[in-house]
């Protein structure tokens, strides 16, 4: 009025405020302009602009802007929820509000804050617990009577619950995990009459809901802001669900390869050492440090030159003739720093951003005893060829000669005792008491017991061929003794006797 009544020239105010009865604000701008009448009378003329809506959109413009900066730049500690909730009722003074948070794997919602003054407090009274931490259950949202997927409830939803529920009541949208009389109470103490909610979703993923109650004469001016703050809370959740899910994945990597029994090391494009386990310092004795290059690491665990070189020319050749993914094996002679060789079998590979992944593994009691398991196999071979070359001594021998067991038992007999006793063949004398081929069995298993004490018996006896004829042979039984000393069985050698040399009835032998 001051600016009206003295009015000498133009003058524009900006922003005047009009609350209207239901508590809602209006903003003009003002121009008022020194006016001469027709009758002469001075006066001005005001000119009025609603500005409300622009005015709306510049402070919604720059709450997106400020909430978008808090939530990139709110710290993991920091509670989002609540940070979520004081914005809403900073966009809609006088109202209350909540956030459900929802669990993917358990399936069910959980109520993780509460605002508004005296909200939480009444609703603990009422219900008889603090609602925060009040566990929902989910599965409901997706049934009847709700048939919500995580699409449909992206948008601001909008429900009357006094003095008729337009659709759902309070009791439903509260999934019944709330008695139904405590929740009339709770709009009755607090003149709840609508509730507008909205899920918070991120790329067809539900993270939560998000809800505002409005008393009696309060209203939602700038849903779409909300909708739009809502969203970045979404991505921000979901940011923090990844950035968390990430974490325990390198915390569960780093473990697994922290307690591996091989040696890891990893080096980036700087040819410097990122990463080092503890085997791989136990194997060399050196802990390189995020400065330590592979070169310095080389010259500590290969001190010798010329061995150096040698071993980064085959890494180089090596890395030539790979490709990022392929492993690339070799086997390396250190020296520890307590100065002991050790053999190491490497496995390299280049991972696709260019860092070379390493693993080492101490071979040397293994090369050891590989190399002691060739020198065995070649004295198990040439043991081999001796015994062949006995063995065909003996099989090509025109002399009958048979092998027995420390039993008497034939084990193996060669051609010409197959041949003296009329056999086919080894199959047939195999598996015997060696008294069965001659004509007196007792006299057989005697001198068996004899040789077995660790005698030799030469003499006369008369033997019985396959067809039943008697002959006589010159018998010699030598026994087989084990480097030990230990008789491990009998070798028998059998010299058919011309009949005009032969007495039949006599057995003549000799203890040699």
């Amino acid at each position: 009025l001051a600016v009206v009544e003295n009015l000498e020239r133009e003058q524009v105010i900006t922003e005047i405020p009009h609350r209207r009865d239901g508590g809602s604000e209006s903003f003009y701008h003002m121009q008022a302009i020194p006016t001469t009448f027709e009758d002469g009378a001075k006066g001005c003329t005001i000119v009025l602009e609603d500005i409300t809506e622009r005015r709306r959109y510049f402070q919604n413009t720059m709450f997106l802007a400020r909430t978008a900066i808090d939530l990139v730049d709110l710290q993991p500690v920091e509670d989002i929820c609540q940070y979520t909730l004081d914005r809403l009722l900073e966009l809609v003074p006088g109202a209350y509000a909540y956030l459900f948070s929802y669990s993917e794997a358990e399936h069910r919602f959980a109520i993780r804050a509460i605002a508004g003054e005296g909200f939480r407090e009444g609703l603990t009274e009422l219900i008889g617990r603090d609602p925060v931490g009040l566990v929902l259950p989910a599965d409901r949202i997706f049934g009847a009577p709700y048939h919500q997927t995580p699409l449909s409830m992206r948008g601001l939803l909008d429900f009357v619950l006094r003095p008729e529920p337009s659709s759902w009541s309070f009791y439903d949208l509260c999934f019944g995990a709330i008695p139904e009389e405590a929740c009339k109470a709770i709009l009755e103490r607090f003149d709840i009459v609508r509730v507008c909610c909205t899920g918070l979703v991120w790329r067809d993923r539900l993270y939560g809901i998000a809800g505002i109650f409005l008393p009696s004469g309060r209203e939602v001016e700038n849903p779409e802001t909300i909708e739009s703050f809502l969203r970045q809370v979404s991505i921000a959740i979901a940011r923090r669900e990844t950035e968390e899910q990430l974490r325990l994945s390198e915390a569960r990597f780093r473990g697994m390869v922290d307690s591996s029994p091989c040696g890891v090391a990893l080096i980036d494009h700087d040819d410097r050492f990122a990463y080092t386990n503890r085997q791989f310092v136990d194997i060399s004795g050196y802990e390189p440090d995020s400065a330590t290059t592979s070169a310095e690491w080389f010259r500590q665990v290969f001190p010798d030159d010329d061995y150096r070189q040698e071993v980064i020319d085959a890494w180089h050749s090596d890395l030539e003739r790979s490709v990022p993914g392929r492993i690339r094996p070799r086997t390396f002679t250190i020296r520890d720093r307590a100065g002991t060789k050790k053999t190491i079998l490497s496995r390299a590979v280049t991972l696709p951003d260019g860092t070379e992944y390493i693993t080492c593994e101490d071979i040397t009691e293994e090369a050891r005893a590989y190399r002691l398991l060739v020198a065995d196999i070649a004295d198990l071979r040439r043991r081999e060829q001796e015994l062949l070359i006995k063995d065909r001594a003996i099989a090509s021998t025109r002399r009958a000669v048979a092998l027995l067991d420390p039993d008497g038992v034939v084990t193996y007999a060669n051609a010409a005792y197959l041949a003296l006793w009329g056999y086919q063949a080894a199959e047939e004398v195999q598996e015997s008491h060696f008294s069965r081929f001659w004509e007196r069995p007792d006299e057989i298993r005697e001198i068996v017991r004899t040789v077995l004490d660790g005698g030799a018996w030469h003499g006369e006896l008369a033997g019985l061929r396959n067809n039943g004829e008697r002959f006589r042979a010159d018998l010699l039984g030598t026994p087989i003794v084990s480097e030990g000393g230990r008789v491990i069985g009998i070798m028998i050698a059998v010299t058919p006797i011309p009949k005009e040399q032969a007495e039949p009835e006599k057995m003549r032998g000799v203890l040699v």
